[in-house]
């Protein structure tokens, strides 16, 4: 398996090349991209094709994607992108209700079907608040699985794990939706506060030698990517976590 790198975890240890270089020399083959490195596609390009690092899956926001997917279509072949992923949605900008998650789900179908018709695949990516109950009791994430059959489903789990949902029973009723995980891990309670409460893959709580385990018996996930949403230290965080990732 060639472990991917979650770009997002480094953005505050520029520059770009150093970080390239640097995972590389760590054992990384692939990374994943985010708004952040899509300024200058084919100087990141090169730089990842100097480091001999592919980029197969990327995140891009909403609105990109649904109002100006012809620029997202040349970032994506440029960088060598095949899976696209929608990554988030601001607190202002969610759904309140089942009907209002549906309706947004068919935006997504309707995105999904030109993604597909360019020759990309889409998927979503979760955070907490798609597990949270609505009023009649249902959650976002079975609206969007459900209302936009067309896109995968990128999990992070330990979003998953923090939102209180059984992560294996997700798995075992959805990994067919499965195209990509991200792979975070959890402190324990009252530890790593100076890093929001993330830890190094293997360090943390979560049992991610079982996960994997499930993932790979159930999905046909193809991208594997260690991220940490705020690291101190994003070499220690990439050099420990490969090193466990390896192991499980």
């Amino acid at each position: 398996m060639d472990w991917s790198f979650q770009l997002y975890s480094a953005r505050n240890f520029q520059p770009w090349p150093n970080v390239l270089q640097t995972l590389a020399r760590l054992g990384y083959r692939q990374v994943e991209g985010y708004g952040g490195i899509y300024d200058d596609p084919a100087g990141m390009r090169a730089e990842l094709d100097r480091n001999g690092l592919a980029m197969p899956s990327g995140h891009f926001p909403i609105d990109m994607l649904d109002r100006d997917f012809s620029n997202v279509e040349r970032i994506a072949r440029t960088l060598g992108i095949d899976l696209l992923v929608c990554p988030y949605l601001e607190p202002r900008d969610r759904p309140y209700d089942a009907a209002s998650w549906r309706e947004f789900s068919r935006r997504l179908a309707s995105i999904g079907n030109r993604a597909t018709g360019a020759g990309f695949h889409l998927a979503w990516h979760n955070h907490d608040f798609e597990f949270m109950p609505l009023s009649d009791g249902s959650v976002p994430l079975a609206h969007i699985l459900d209302a936009a059959p067309n896109i995968g489903w990128e999990i992070d789990v330990a979003w998953t794990v923090r939102a209180g949902a059984d992560v294996m029973d997700w798995i075992e009723r959805h990994g067919a939706r499965i195209m990509a995980v991200h792979v975070k891990d959890m402190a324990a309670a009252g530890h790593a506060r100076s890093e929001d409460g993330w830890t190094d893959v293997g360090y943390g709580t979560i049992n991610w030698p079982m996960i994997i385990k499930g993932l790979r018996n159930r999905t046909r996930a193809r991208y594997y990517v260690l991220e940490h949403d705020n690291p101190s230290d994003y070499e220690r965080f990439a050099r420990r976590s490969i090193e466990a990732a390896t192991n499980f």
